[in-house]
């Protein structure tokens, strides 16, 4: 019998327990269904995780790193847009085009939200799902700003919160009507719209000597020979 290293056993569990969830819901998604979707033994499971709980967690983890491998295109330097607009939109555009590719993974994350919030004790997943979702938003905001030259008029945390209700609705319209277009629309909506709160920094504002005041305007030195002529 072939072995399995324990970290294939847990990705294998992982998508496996993704796929009994947007087929059946959280409820179905047992220790017995996930190894069997799997086509491992019971004891496979406990071998890799010492709780459903937990590989609800890591299964958070896995989608949120695939949504940031997703987006890793969009804010690569050598090839990003120079202009904000058309980073976020890029960005957006491989977020979507990843949501196309598994459809499932969407789907799998919304119920295991509704789940977690309907389930007495388990609202703190729904939270963590959440802040992940923050956390990566965050950071593709932050590196957009940076690539472009432009900065955020509202916190990043705030801008962050924004791109994720964006594509909260964006993903669930799309899975009920899978309108591509309509997509592409609110795709251009979105941009337009995070785009509009970012300004260019001033070069002063920004600048640590220009703001120093001793820095930006120094007191004539009476060894300077040119000190008479300021």
């Amino acid at each position: 019998m072939t072995r399995i290293a324990p970290a294939e056993r847990r990705a294998a569990l992982v998508q496996a327990a993704l796929r009994v969830i947007a087929r059946d819901g959280v409820a179905a998604a047992t220790t017995r269904r996930i190894v069997a979707e799997a086509g491992m033994p019971l004891a496979s499971f406990h071998y890799v995780f010492d709780s459903r709980d937990e590989l609800m967690a890591e299964l958070v983890n896995t989608v949120v790193a695939e949504e940031q491998t997703d987006l890793e295109p969009a804010l690569d330097p050598a090839t990003a847009p120079l202009d904000l607009r058309a980073a976020i939109r890029s960005g957006l555009q491989h977020y979507f085009d990843g949501v196309r590719a598994d459809p499932d993974r969407e789907k799998a994350m919304f119920e295991l939200t509704q789940w977690a919030l309907r389930e007495p004790g388990f609202a703190p997943l729904a939270r963590r799902q959440y802040d992940r979702y923050y956390e990566l938003a965050e950071r593709a905001a932050r590196d957009a700003a940076e690539l472009t030259g432009r900065a955020w008029r509202l916190p990043v945390a705030e801008v962050a919160r924004l791109l994720v209700t964006l594509t909260d609705g964006l993903t669930i319209a799309w899975l009920v009507t899978r309108d591509d277009a309509a997509a592409g629309r609110a795709l251009d909506f979105a941009a337009d719209a995070l785009a509009a709160l970012a300004v260019t920094p001033d070069p002063i504002a920004t600048d640590p000597v220009a703001q120093h005041p001793i820095l930006a305007h120094p007191v004539p030195s009476a060894l300077d020979p040119n000190a008479g002529a300021r």
